[in-house]
C-alpha cells in the first residue's frame, strides 16, 4: 500500500511551527485538507491565516481527557479522516547532574512526546480504521537512533516512539491502516534554537525531499532524507561509537 499524495483530511498536531507547520503547509498545497492541532492558539490562527482553507484545533496533547474529547470532535467535524500525523514535540536540554526536583521537564518531554501520540492514536485509531485506506504517520527522529547526551529524555522518547511504531505496524499488517514514520535529521526549527544553526538542515529543502518521499511508490516505511542516514543507520554500519562520539562532541562545543 501507500499514501496517496492528494484528496487526504489530514491532522497534524504541532502544526502550528516547525517541520509540522511546514508539512501541513505542503499537504495543503497539493489540495489535501489540513487540519493543524496544538496548544498555542495564537500560532494556530495566524498559519490558518497564511493558508486559506487550513484548519485548526487546540489540543492540549498532554491531556489524556483533553485527547479524548478532541477525538470526538475531530469524527463529528472532521469524519472523513484518514491520515494522523503525531508531530507535537519538545525538547529541552537537561542536567542529569544537577536536576531539578519533581523532574518537570523530563516528565513533561515523556508525556508530550510519548503518551501524546501513543494516547492520541488509540482515540482516533476507530475512526482511521472505518476508512478504505488510512495512515497514522508518527515522526520521531535521528535522535532515536544515536542519543544527544544533552537532551537525553528527549531521545528517550523518540527511540520509544520508534519501537512503538514498529509494534504499531506489526499489529495492523493486513488491515487498510499502514503506518509509517518519519525520522528528522538536525532540522532549522525553533525545537532548541536551532533556526539560524548552520548545522541544521534548512527546513524548505527537508521539507521538499520528506514530501517527494512520502509521494513514491510504494512509500517507505520510514521516511528518511540522505541528511539523517548517518543516524538512522549508525548501528548497522559499524560506525554507531564513532557517529555517537562526533555528535555529542560536536553539540556540547555548540553550548
Amino acid at each position: 500500500m501507500q499514501m496517496n499524495a492528494t484528496g487526504n483530511t489530514i491532522l497534524i498536531t504541532g502544526g502550528g511551527s516547525g517541520i509540522g507547520r511546514a508539512l501541513a503547509e505542503a499537504l495543503h498545497s497539493q489540495g489535501n485538507e489540513v487540519i493543524i492541532a496544538g496548544r498555542r492558539r495564537s500560532m494556530l490562527e495566524e498559519t490558518v491565516a497564511a493558508n486559506p482553507g487550513m484548519k485548526f484545533l487546540t489540543l492540549d496533547i498532554e491531556s489524556p481527557t483533553a485527547i479524548r474529547i478532541f477525538a470526538d470532535q475531530i469524527a463529528t467535524e472532521f469524519p472523513a479522516l484518514n491520515v494522523l500525523v503525531n508531530n507535537a514535540g519538545i525538547m529541552r536540554a537537561e542536567n542529569l547532574l544537577a536536576q531539578q526536583d519533581g523532574l518537570a521537564d523530563a516528565e513533561a518531554i515523556v508525556t508530550t512526546n510519548l503518551l501524546g501520540p501513543i494516547r492520541l492514536t488509540a482515540a482516533l485509531l476507530p475512526l482511521l480504521r472505518k476508512q478504505a485506506y488510512s495512515t497514522i504517520i508518527n515522526v520521531s527522529s535521528g535522535l532515536a537512533f544515536v542519543p544527544l547526551a544533552l537532551t537525553p529524555t528527549y531521545s528517550a522518547t523518540k527511540a520509544a516512539l520508534h519501537s512503538y511504531t514498529l509494534s504499531l505496524r506489526y499489529q495492523l499488517k493486513g488491515t487498510t491502516t499502514e503506518v509509517l514514520e518519519i525520522i528528522p535529521p538536525y532540522v532549522q526549527t525553533d525545537l532548541m534554537n536551532g533556526a539560524e544553526d548552520p548545522r541544521a538542515m534548512p527546513l524548505k529543502d527537508y521539507i521538499a525531499e520528506t514530501v517527494a518521499l512520502l509521494k513514491t511508490q510504494p512509500t517507505p516505511a520510514e521516511i528518511c532524507v540522505e541528511r539523517v542516514h548517518p543516524l538512522r543507520f549508525a548501528d548497522q554500519s559499524g560506525k554507531f561509537d564513532a557517529v555517537f562520539t562526533g555528535l555529542n562532541d560536536a553539540m556540547s562545543a555548540g553550548h
